[in-house]
């Protein structure tokens, strides 16, 4: 099956264009990788697991797990991802394997990994019924008491981005904020071919209540940036040993505040698979 069956075109074309193999090494994306680092490792509680890395890109987190000895399965759609994934895990002492696939019909049998981790479907997918047929995948092949970890893009994030640079004031960029605050639909417009493909950008509670209503156990929703991101001087204040630790201890008090979630562009829920017969 090729990859442009297995996701929307523009989507496929994004990607193809973009460089999700270098996105993690530069501005805000260095304190992204990290952070989110940080937040699967809370999650990690004995070694080895089986951890199965779905919409897992060109495996930078996979490498990263496998190299604390976890088997490692990643899952992705797009084929130029597959092969920079594929000469990553290569490299490897304690290889992942690479599976062409999307979320929602996962290449594994029931209760087999002890943590699922959800990258990129849960904004990759526009429409709810394809978001809980992921969701039940991923709950399928959980074993009972395994973690979901998933992360999803805050409705607000655009708008935060637009205020912060002025781009609110460009009519096209507004009217696509208007969408993704209103029912959370991200459609980038044509004079902004840099912007993510079509998404879908979450409220807090309705990312919670996706999990929930398909009987999985919620633990926590967490902000991965947090509001940190919006000092400005951030870049050079992360530089600063004495600013940092002042922008992280701020980040670890109000990174499961409720009401203080929409300033984080990304959220990570955390939910368990807690079913009386493990199904």
């Amino acid at each position: 099956m090729s990859s442009k069956q297995l996701i929307s075109r523009d989507i496929e074309i994004f990607y193809t264009k973009a460089s999700e193999e270098t996105r993690l090494d530069k501005g805000m994306g260095v304190f992204e990788f990290e952070r989110i680092k940080l937040l699967i490792e809370r999650f990690i509680l004995s070694s080895p697991l089986t951890i199965i890395d779905v919409g897992g890109g060109t495996g930078k987190y996979s490498a990263w797990l496998a190299n604390k000895g976890h088997r490692v399965h990643l899952v992705e759609p797009v084929s130029k991802h597959i092969k920079l994934a594929q000469n990553r895990a290569h490299k490897l002492r304690n290889k992942f394997s690479v599976h062409m696939g999307e979320s929602r019909k996962l290449e594994f049998p029931h209760n087999y990994a002890d943590l699922v981790i959800l990258h990129g479907p849960l904004y990759h997918l526009q429409e709810q019924e394809d978001r809980n047929l992921t969701i039940c995948e991923a709950k399928r092949v959980l074993k009972n008491g395994g973690i979901i970890l998933g992360f999803a893009i805050n409705y607000t994030a655009s708008t935060l981005v637009g205020l912060l640079s002025g781009l609110i004031h460009k009519a096209t960029f507004f009217q696509m904020c208007k969408g993704e605050l209103t029912n959370g639909r991200h459609n980038p417009p044509s004079d902004f071919p840099w912007l993510l493909a079509e998404a879908f950008y979450h409220r807090p509670q309705e990312l919670k209540e996706e999990f929930v209503n398909q009987g999985l156990t919620h633990l926590d929703t967490y902000a991965v940036e947090g509001m940190v991101w919006l000092d400005k001087d951030f870049y050079a204040n992360m530089l600063d040993s004495k600013r940092r630790k002042t922008l992280l201890e701020l980040i670890q008090i109000t990174e499961k505040d409720n009401s203080l979630l929409p300033f984080s562009p990304h959220m990570m829920v955390a939910v368990q698979k807690t079913d009386k017969y493990g199904k």
